[in-house]
């Protein structure tokens, strides 16, 4: 399925598939990841599967649980070969071009596409699109995950709600805050699809 950037998006099996190999590199069992999530070993199996596509705060919290970077989840097995080698020094540079990348796209149509061209240590560098009446949880719980985050509006409106407040930002505003703080976010317009960079910062 094409993505707002024109791309082709990530399959539910391939998205399934990056996630479980990722899993188990990481060693943790199914069933562990299921009880950070604080679901089922039946879902994440789901999900695993390409039978159920997660959210925005599912993904995260998918990602959180077996402690590798959002970015890794990007180099699925049919764009791996076109990921351009690492740097070898600080003079040295990569370039990633645009049709290199697909979007992942998740539950209620959000796609994220990773911008920086080579995963980098400690930073997070993506764009996301929600369409009218998107939001990033399915299931109304606030999201809170590690990092620092930073975020511009490039087009349309996005609200993200705190447990005590309400903040809207349009097209062209920016916001800052700890990603240990709850959130949850969203595109409330019913016509105007609303689309923004993010830097995460890892400590």
């Amino acid at each position: 399925m094409a993505s707002d950037t024109g791309m082709e998006a990530v399959s539910n099996e391939l998205l399934g598939q990056r996630l479980r190999d990722l899993r188990v590199q990481s060693g943790k069992s199914l069933r562990a990841v299921a009880r950070e999530l604080g679901i089922s070993a039946s879902a994440v199996s789901q999900i695993e599967r390409g039978m159920m596509r997660p959210s925005v705060s599912r993904l995260i919290g998918y990602v959180s649980a077996i402690d590798v970077p959002l970015a890794a989840v990007f180099d699925v097995p049919d764009t791996a070969s076109a990921e351009p080698e690492e740097p070898a020094d600080a003079r040295a540079f990569a370039i990633r071009r645009s049709w290199e990348v697909s979007a992942i796209q998740l539950s209620g149509g959000v796609t994220f596409r990773r911008l920086s061209p080579v995963p980098t240590p400690d930073v997070e560098f993506f764009e996301s699109t929600y369409p009218p009446q998107a939001v990033s949880t399915a299931h109304g719980q606030f999201l809170k995950h590690d990092g620092y985050e930073v975020g511009t509006v490039t087009a349309g409106e996005l609200t993200i709600e705190f447990e005590s407040e309400v903040v809207t930002l349009a097209k062209g505003d920016s916001i800052t805050f700890p990603c240990s703080r709850p959130h949850i976010i969203g595109n409330r317009s019913e016509t105007v699809t609303a689309v923004a960079t993010w830097l995460i910062v890892h400590h």
